[in-house]
Order: C-alpha cells, then structure tokens, then sequence
C-alpha cells in the first residue's frame, strides 16, 4: 500500500522508515529538506512541496500527518483539501484534541473527505518496538487503511485498534496521556523519598532493577528509568522542570465536565505547573501570611 507522510521529524521519520521496511510505497514531505533527504535515503520517495507529494500517490489517497496540535494541523489540511478528490483520506497521527478532531472530521466530510484521527504512542522506540496505536474513524475506511496500521503496530494483531468514530481515537490518547502523568508521578515521588532516607544509604538504580522482574510495578516506564538512572545517576545538569504537552490539562477538563474524580492525574499536573515556575508566587504569599499572623521566620531570595 502507498502512503504520504507530511511532518518527518524524529517520530515521522521512524514511521516512514518502519513502512518501507514493511514493504510500503511512502511519499514524505517535510519543510525540512535534509529530513526528507534522509527518509529517501530509507527507500522512501520524497516531495518538496504538496502538490507533487499528492502528484506522486493514486487515488484513494492516504495522507498522514505527523505535525504539531493545533493551528499547524489546520493549515495542512486547508493547503491538501484542494487538491484531494472525493473518496481520499487524511490521517492525523498527532496528539490533537479529540474535539478539534470532530470538527475536522465533519468539515471534510462536507467534501465527500474522510478523516481518521490515530493517538500514535511509541516515540523513538517505535522503529523497532512497533507503534501503539488508537484509531478514531469510518470502519470502512479503517479497514482499507490496515495494511499501514498493521506494519505500525508492534504486531498484525496486537497494539492497536479502531476504538470508535472519528474523534475516539484521540480521546482515547489524551486519557492514555494522562494515565502516563500519574504513573510517571508515582515513580517519582516514590524514588524521592528512597533519596532523602539517607541512614539506609539506598541505591536507586539497585531498587529499580530490582523492581524490573517480578514486581507487580513493573513497566516500560520504569525500565526507561533505570537506562536513565544507570547513564546519569545523580541527575546531574537535569533541570527541575517539567513541561506538559496539553494532553493532561484536557484529560482534567474531561474530568470536571463529566464529574469524574480523577485526583492522581490532577495531582500530577499540578506538579508539573507548580515546576514551570521558579518563584510560585503562592509560596510567597503563604510565607508572608505566616509572618504576619505568627511571627515566623520569612527566608529571603536566594536563602
């Protein structure tokens, strides 16, 4: 099956790669020309511009895209949509909100275009682990497609799925997020707290090898920490800061307009704000009320 992949950074890159070993014919484009020089190196055909990458497929068209959520996702579909025909498809493999990926999906619709969106999880070990996969889509139109997903996939059968109509694909993803947040959370808080009993002198590399067989906290995130741990065991030149990718916030907005508790993820990412900022000027403030109406001892900047 022949596929174009617009968006060849790191992971689009492993994606085309991956492909082409399957035996796919891809088309990649990039606004980057040494991205696009490096997937034809793969095997893959390459395209400088929209216009030949839809020159260079037949229809039924598959068109992925693996560019950044929002506003960048919107402008690639307005720049494709004039030159698909009826019956072509565009693929979202980002992590889009799912509500902008409904509207996507309706609006194309109106075009006689199809839309399936894909919470694409693997990262860099997706070349050779194999992708994990949440389709949101027409079945008919995810049926056609499964030649793609399946070379994808960590196996035929296995690591992905069509979960629902377009939109429940990245749902789906944005709750995995989430989940991720909480669990990533809990192995941190728990391996700072081995840190700061210092009397028992613990190795942290040690516990979580140690955890890595047998235990019921097993998990590739923690085998993640201990390649991590066992290349920089101090953390040293780490900074203490902690981005989130937007996933998490719309997972705890899901959460409050449905009335579903959900205090570990919110939990989570309240960390990672409260990391983002150097000086939490809460802080401040609590110090300074207790100053007032206590008398207690206020540390200065830099203390």
């Amino acid at each position: 099956m022949e596929l174009g992949m617009i968006g060849l950074g790191k992971m689009g890159g492993f994606m085309v790669e991956r492909l082409v070993k399957g035996g796919h014919r891809v088309v990649g484009m990039d606004r980057d020309a040494s991205a696009v020089a490096k997937v034809v190196s793969k095997g893959a055909a390459g395209a400088d511009s929209i216009e030949k990458l839809i020159g260079q497929l037949k229809p039924p068209r598959a068109i992925w895209l693996m560019v950044p959520a929002g506003a960048p996702v919107d402008q690639t579909i307005d720049q494709l949509t004039p030159h698909l025909a009826p019956g072509d498809t565009i693929i979202d493999g980002g992590n889009s909100y799912y509500r902008d990926s409904l509207r996507r999906a309706k609006a194309l619709a109106e075009k006689k275009l199809t839309f399936v969106d894909c919470g694409t999880s693997g990262g860099v070990w997706g070349l050779t682990e194999g992708y994990s996969m949440m389709v949101g889509g027409d079945a008919d139109v995810v049926k056609r497609l499964l030649p793609i997903f399946e070379t994808l996939a960590p196996g035929p059968n296995k690591g992905w799925g069509r979960v629902g109509p377009a939109g429940a694909g990245h749902f789906v993803k944005m709750v995995h997020n989430g989940i991720e947040y909480g669990i990533m959370q809990a192995y941190a808080e728990g391996l700072d707290l081995f840190r700061h009993k210092t009397e028992f002198g613990l190795d942290l590399l040690q516990i979580t090898k140690i955890w890595q067989y047998g235990s019921v906290i097993r998990s590739w995130l923690l085998d993640l920490t201990v390649d991590a741990l066992s290349k920089n065991p101090m953390l040293e030149g780490i900074g203490a800061y902690v981005t989130d990718s937007g996933e998490g916030r719309w997972t705890a907005v899901e959460g409050i307009e449905l009335g579903v508790p959900m205090p570990t993820l919110n939990g989570a990412l309240d960390v990672r704000f409260r990391s983002q900022d150097p000086q939490p000027f809460a802080n401040k403030l609590l110090a300074m009320m207790r100053h007032e109406f206590g008398g207690h001892a206020v540390h200065t900047a830099g203390d």
